[in-house]
């Protein structure tokens, strides 16, 4: 992961165009070609990005101090340094990935044993599928033989959408696994969420816990 601490402008132009004005800004650079802009008052989420695949140039000659990424939609975030207050690069490694809670992992579970409830006809190949960057939570074939990865859940917010996300990129790769779609299934979904998830081609599934445990909601329903 490369940390750079630097004044500068941020613009951005794709499907619609956003401009950053002069300030001081982190921007993280990591090692699966993402980069994004961080300021120090908006907790995790940056105030521009690019998710991976995309390929970041640096300007030369004329053009020095100006960043150029591009993302495989021809969408491009030009970031125009001013002053660089820090550079520097860490080796990571591979993250062990995040530990699920009880609850998302008895989802997990639960889920995968009734794989049915994403849709008729569908089959499970295997849960955890170990990718390069972590395990997909459970990866399946919907009725008409299509690999569907699923990502889950127990409050479905961007972060999850983004993880997902880049299992995809990664899974679309194997030509015995392509083309792979994808499930975000919570028992929530934030509607930020959502909108992302749509906006990328993802699906939403909402899992009612109870149900998939085979517990009776003792309310009435309307059929």
């Amino acid at each position: 992961m490369r940390l750079v601490i630097a004044r500068c402008s941020v613009d951005y132009a794709g499907r619609l165009t956003a401009h950053l004005p002069s300030a001081p800004r982190l921007i993280l650079v990591k090692a699966d070609g993402s980069v994004s802009i961080h300021a120090d008052d908006r907790a995790y989420k940056p105030l521009n990005w690019m998710s991976p695949p995309c390929t970041l140039k640096e300007g030369a000659g004329e053009e020095e101090g100006v960043w150029t990424v591009v993302n495989k939609a021809g969408e491009k975030l030009i970031i125009t340094m001013e002053e660089i207050l820090h550079d520097s690069s860490h080796e990571l490694g591979v993250d062990p990935g995040l530990i699920k809670d009880g609850v998302e992992a008895h989802l997990q579970e639960l889920l995968a044993d009734r794989i049915e409830t994403l849709g008729e006809g569908y089959t499970l190949i295997r849960r955890e599928y170990m990718t390069a960057i972590g395990p997909v939570d459970i990866l399946c074939r919907d009725a008409q033989g299509g690999t569907v990865a699923v990502e889950i859940k127990r409050r479905g917010e961007i972060d999850g959408v983004e993880q997902l996300t880049r299992y995809l990129e990664l899974l679309n790769r194997d030509p015995h696994l392509a083309p792979v779609r994808g499930v975000f299934a919570a028992q929530e979904i934030k509607p930020q969420a959502r909108v992302l998830a749509t906006d990328r081609g993802i699906g939403c599934q909402v899992l009612d816990y109870d149900a998939l445990r085979g517990i009776e909601d003792d309310k009435l329903r309307l059929f």
